[in-house]
């Protein structure tokens, strides 16, 4: 690599040549893995013949692992260079889109980077992630705990900063540069290429005088140039004034950190409208809402269930068993490739143009393919999981008829929690559930949903397949039975079907009746609730406070792409109309139900400045629904979307004048501003309107006192807060849906330029079942920032819950509980990526210091460790100082989380 010889006073630009790879976008996956063999393999004969000295290869692990596929000698050459310091690679295995994703999924993004670089080289230690539609507050924290303290950003990042002291909400720093707008013309061709570097250097001496700056000499999907030479034809044009070497991102920052060790603090998330060309495109955080649904189905399976249960298999295995025969079925073998394999579809799908539905409709059939086999390959683990413990899944032969059994794992955070468990089971034709009863024989109040008589099927490698007409119910109750991270059988008493319930006194009583529009209904909890006329719905607390409004539907139109929201200039707002309302009583909760009709226009006019006169009558169905023994309250609602561009949202009004709202974040929460739905429409070329709505992890909060109200997400959704209008309350906007036809437009009012070409996507008009989720707390409920976080974290961690052959045998200690964790959100309880015990994270993700408990059910050594699972902890870190608790016969673990501070032990059972 050239040396950095420059005049004296004479600044240094480094010039790093890069490519930036989609692996999908515009073309799909196969197409764009084609080309990516091509350019490694010029990139490699390139750095041999000199015409390149030094290469960055996008930051990402997964491009050797698509290339190895095709041509594994190239790898071998990749690793020559990469080992001679010619080539950069990671710090990531996928670049991805780090808001949209949870912050296990960066974690494990970050770990899989480290597996597959293993065979390649050293990763970069530089914090790449320049792409990315902007950048959640823990980021900088997420980045230290793999020992990286810098990060190359781009989109979001303040305009007037060349560089900054980006800090998380723990305190966490990393010294960021925020890259120019895609510099890959400046030396493209040699038409022009003196001006458009002089104008290139004018620019980067705007923002540091005296250097040093940074070139990157690339772009999308372009093979690299002769850049030795070009740089010496360049060199006279230049004459001296500033040094041009090639250059790596670690020189730069280097260089940088020397030249402006203090710069500005900016503390946050990194959102902000950016100057010319560098857009937010904040509209993908709604794109293809089905994908952001998909994706969080994984992340839940993988991080809550799939890992906790082999984590816990680990602490507490099962009493050794004889060995087994040699035609028996090996169900006791290694889950490790299983689960890395589960990840790796799961980070496929993570990258910006994958998860963020701005791709051609090609690409998002393979996403969802992905996360089906990811819940193919979760099922798989969890029943074997179980079927080591001695609990047989597997509803095989004639089905029961007296009686049957549930296997019912609690989530290890749930100590003092009333834990919701829903299972299907299976019962002969004529048979149904009348009565449960927990571990301990306590009756268990439950609800039974019908779901008809057809064929149950099952086989297995040791099972002939068996098909038997059966009838599948759906039970539901609530228990406190089963210990945090432990396991609980429950009996269910069956019955023959209408057999009169006045019989047996245990057995389940619903009622179903008609209410009106406007009547009010007792639900439980001190709460009376009513459907509005406009398919809202208001609610009534025990204090007698009313509030009214909630869950409107407001529908309008959407002029724009994937990328971006785009209003119609004459556009045209939908609000429903309720209709028949149904109240149906269980001994589990009580069930408000009702359909809200939509008339929605069926597109834009031709003009698309307008919505068209040619509606669709849309019913939604809506239930809103309140446990018995539980706070606050569940609504849903579903549809089938038959019209194209518009955006759908769900307006909550929040009373008293709120200034901000706050949402969950990755490992802490985020207040904002409320404010306009949309800011002024940029008129010069290539700008970009603010669009205030943000994404949200977990919940969102806002409101004082009595008047807070809160809503709980199924999934990382785009939401907005409203300023109050002339005559009503500010309101919480979550959107349900936006349709639009257009990978990217031209001719949008709110970005006046193209963000990506002009291709038609007609399946990201999401014309399909739609569906929402959300949950409402009000008042003394929707207070407290950690008490939301884990009502938020217990909707998303609910009990694992499955129907036990018949014949199972349960006798025997299985149940032990090896960790229980209070006062904590646990992120990750998962197996060690060395093998070497499990790995242990609580967080803390409010601004108030609290104390965690860790109960132990047996020796153990605990060590702390950082993110990435390495034992080089800071003991100066932001979190605090870490405890040492490797300890063999302290059973119980007091942890001090400081404010949005995690903590993060690995536990290794003594043998």
């Amino acid at each position: 690599m050239s040396e950095l010889r420059a005049s004296a006073g004479a600044p240094v630009c480094h010039v790093v040549t890069h490519v930036h790879w989609d692996r999908e976008w515009y073309r799909p996956f196969e197409s764009y893995r084609a080309r990516l063999v091509e350019l490694v393999e010029q990139v490699c004969r390139q750095l041999d013949s000199g015409s390149l000295e030094a290469f960055h290869l996008d930051g990402q692990t997964i491009t050797m692992r698509d290339v190895a596929d095709l041509r594994p000698d190239l790898v071998d050459e990749v690793r020559r260079h990469v080992r001679a310091g010619r080539l950069t690679i990671g710090p990531w295995h996928v670049l991805a889109d780090n808001q949209l994703v949870s912050g296990e999924n960066l974690v494990r993004n970050l770990l899989a980077a480290r597996r597959h670089g293993a065979a390649v080289g050293d990763l970069t230690g530089i914090g790449y992630s320049p792409d990315a539609f902007g950048h959640p507050a823990d980021l900088p924290r997420i980045l230290n705990g793999f020992g990286i303290r810098t990060a190359l950003v781009w989109r979001g990042a303040p305009p007037g900063l060349a560089e900054f002291r980006w800090r998380s909400p723990d305190g966490s720093e990393v010294y960021a540069v925020s890259q120019r707008y895609h510099e890959a013309e400046v030396l493209w061709t040699p038409e022009g290429r003196d001006d458009r570097l002089a104008a290139f250097l004018e620019g980067e001496a705007e923002r540091r005088p005296d250097g040093p700056w940074l070139l990157m000499n690339g772009g999308d999907h372009l093979s690299p140039r002769d850049t030795t030479g070009v740089l010496a034809e360049v060199a006279s044009s230049v004459d001296g004034r500033v040094e041009l070497p090639q250059s790596s991102l670690e020189a730069f920052f280097d260089a940088v950190r020397v030249a402006r060790p203090d710069p500005e603090v900016v503390e946050g998330e990194l959102r902000r409208v950016g100057d010319l060309g560098s857009f937010l495109l904040p509209g993908t955080v709604s794109a293809r809402v089905h994908l952001k649904q998909e994706n969080a189905r994984a992340e839940t399976l993988l991080e809550r269930i799939v890992e906790p249960l082999l984590a816990l298999e680990q602490l507490a295995p099962s009493a050794p068993a004889a060995p087994p025969a040699p035609d028996a079925s090996p169900i006791d073998g290694s889950s490790v490739g299983h689960l890395r394999h589960a990840w790796e579809l799961v980070l496929e799908n993570a990258p910006h143009d994958s998860i963020c539905g701005c791709s051609v409709d090609k690409v998002h059939r393979e996403n969802s393919v992905r996360t089906d086999r990811v819940e193919q390959l979760a099922d798989q683990l969890v029943r074997r999981a179980l079927l080591r413990r001695g609990y047989d899944t597997r509803v095989h032969g004639a089905p029961a008829t007296d009686a049957t059994r549930v296997v019912v794992l609690a989530p290890p955070a749930a100590s003092g929690r009333a834990v919701p468990v829903e299972v299907d089971v299976v019962v002969a034709p004529d048979r149904t559930v009348v009565a449960a009863t927990a571990p301990g024989g306590t009756e268990v109040p439950i609800e039974v949903e019908d779901r008809g008589v057809r064929r149950s099927f099952e086989a297995d490698l040791d099972l002939l397949p068996d098909s038997v007409l059966a009838r599948i119910q759906r039970v539901r109750f609530v228990t406190t039975a089963v210990a945090p991270g432990g396991f609980g059988v429950f009996d269910l008493r069956l019955a023959a079907v209408g057999e009169d319930a006045s019989v047996d006194p245990t057995a389940p009583v619903d009622v179903d009746e008609q209410v009106d529009v406007g009547e009010q209904v007792d639900v439980g909890g001190g709460l009376e609730v009513a459907v509005a006329a406009d398919g809202s719905f208001s609610v009534t607390d025990a204090a007698g406070i009313r509030r009214s409004g909630l869950a409107r539907l407001v529908d309008g139109g959407d002029r724009g792409d994937t990328y971006n929201y785009d209003p119609p200039a004459e556009d045209r707002i939908v609000t429903a109309v309720a209709g028949e309302a149904r109240v149906r009583r269980t001994p589990v909760r009580t069930v408000l139900s009702w359909t809200a009709t939509l008339d929605l226009p069926r597109s834009l006019d031709a003009t698309r400045d307008a919505r068209a006169e040619d509606v669709v009558a849309t019913p939604v169905a809506i239930e809103l629904a309140h446990r018995h023994g539980r706070p606050g309250l569940e609504w849903s609602a579903r549809f089938v979307n038959a019209s194209l561009d518009h955006r759908l949202r769900v307006h909550s009004p929040v009373p008293g004048a709120p200034s901000t709202w706050t949402s969950g974040q990755h490992f802490s929460n985020l207040a904002r501003p409320f404010g306009r739905a949309l800011g002024p429409l940029p008129e010069a070329p290539n700008r970009e309107a603010e669009i205030g709505t943000h994404p949200a992890h977990g919940y969102v909060v806002a409101g004082d006192g009595d008047h807070a109200i809160a809503l709980l997400l199924d999934h990382v959704s785009e939401v907005q807060g409203l300023e109050p209008g002339p005559d009503g309350d500010a309101e919480l906007a979550v959107t349900m849906l936006r349709s639009v036809g257009w990978l990217s437009r031209f001719d949008l009012r709110t970005r006046t330029t193209g963000a990506g070409p002009e291709l038609p996507t007609p399946e990201a008009q999401e014309l399909r079942p739609i569906s929402a989720r959300l949950g409402f707390r009000f008042g003394p409920d929707a207070n407290d920032a950690f008490a939301l976080a884990d009502a938020a974290d217990a909707r998303r961690a609910g009990a694992v819950a499955f129907q036990l052959r018949n014949g199972t045998e349960t006798t025997g200690d299985r149940t032990g509980v090896p960790i229980a964790v209070d006062d904590a959100i646990v992120s990750a309880l998962k197996p060690a990526d060395d093998g070497e015990g499990v790995i242990l994270r609580l967080v803390n993700p409010t601004r108030v210091a609290r104390e965690a408990t860790v109960e132990l059910s047996g020796p153990m050594v605990v060590s702390p460790v950082r993110f990435d699972e390495s034992s080089d902890v800071d003991a100066d870190a932001p979190t605090g100082p870490m405890i040492d608790a490797a300890s063999e016969g302290e059973r119980t673990l007091r942890i001090a989380l400081g404010p949005y501070a995690t903590q993060t032990f690995r536990l290794v059972r003594h043998r």
